[in-house]
């Protein structure tokens, strides 16, 4: 049993819910989520052909953008992939122009990463069509839309790793709002 599955069961039994039977699977909300998924990353992913680049970029761009000067190290625990994994991708997105990579004032070992101007306006593109995707959701479901599914989707994020990931948006608020 993963460690995941362990701490759900875990959870389940704090709250008084009974492992013995577990719920049925929520079918519909799985499957739009799915669905709801593809067709969030299915514009992007057009755009991102053209470039012979897949959704590994589309998240390394994405990050990149949104914290300036964020270490390698920091980049690979947020997309939860190896280094490998992270250098193929991040090669081709230096080598094409999208990312420059440059050494720690303090500590010259670490390597910080920031998109160029070419990388942030693939990677504003790419969110534009998102956001336009996700209004068009938002004027359909009306006034609260926007808080209900930012509660939601906060709360689909592992209990441990929330305020890690609350406080890294606001962080890459404040940083973008600062520019």
């Amino acid at each position: 049993m993963s460690a995941k599955i362990a701490a759900l069961s875990e959870r389940s039994a704090e709250t008084g819910a009974t492992t013995a039977a577990p719920a049925p699977p929520i079918w519909d909300i799985i499957e739009l989520l799915f669905f709801a998924y593809r067709d969030f990353v299915g514009d992007p992913d057009e755009v991102l052909s053209k470039l012979t680049f897949g959704r590994a970029h589309h998240r390394v761009l994405h990050f990149v953008n949104r914290n300036p000067g964020m270490k390698v190290a920091d980049l690979l625990d947020i997309l939860n992939i190896t280094k490998q994994s992270l250098g193929r991708v991040l090669k081709q997105l230096i080598d094409q122009g999208f990312v420059v990579q440059k050494e720690g004032a303090q500590d010259r070992r670490q390597r910080l990463l920031f998109v160029t101007p070419k990388g942030e306006a693939l990677s504003l593109k790419l969110a534009q069509l998102q956001t336009a995707r996700i209004n068009r959701a938002f004027g359909e479901l009306g006034p609260g839309a926007h808080e209900a599914a930012r509660r939601f989707l906060t709360a689909m994020i592992d209990s441990d790793n929330r305020d890690g990931v609350l406080r890294q948006i606001a962080r890459a608020d404040h940083a973008k709002a600062q520019t």
